[in-house]
């Protein structure tokens, strides 16, 4: 389980990448990633390809940095998502709060 962030070339988009297990494990390290949003950053993508567990700490998690980002960034995707992390998202209605792909 790790995670890791990365920077577009132009500060534009953010990129944290989960490897392994989303869950309570990673509150530290996960809120430290998003932590310095540039001013340029207008996108976070939460790159889940290689995630094969998230738990309800890993929900409350996206939530708060929802809350934390507010209206710093235009918007939030949670992208490549495997389709029992994409069931899970959407069951808790996460669709309606983050861009899901």
């Amino acid at each position: 389980m790790s995670l890791s962030k990365n920077a577009s070339a132009d500060g534009k988009i953010l990129t944290i990448q989960i490897r392994g297990k989303f869950d309570f494990n990673l509150v530290q390290s996960f809120r430290q990633a998003y932590a310095e949003v540039s001013d340029q950053t207008e996108k976070v993508v939460v790159d889940l390809r290689e995630t094969d567990y998230m738990d309800s700490s890993a929900l409350g998690m996206l939530l708060n940095m929802k809350k934390t980002l507010g209206t710093s960034v235009s918007s939030i995707h949670i992208s490549n998502c495997r389709p029992q992390l994409k069931k899970i998202l959407q069951i808790s209605r996460f669709d309606k709060k983050f861009d899901i792909d």
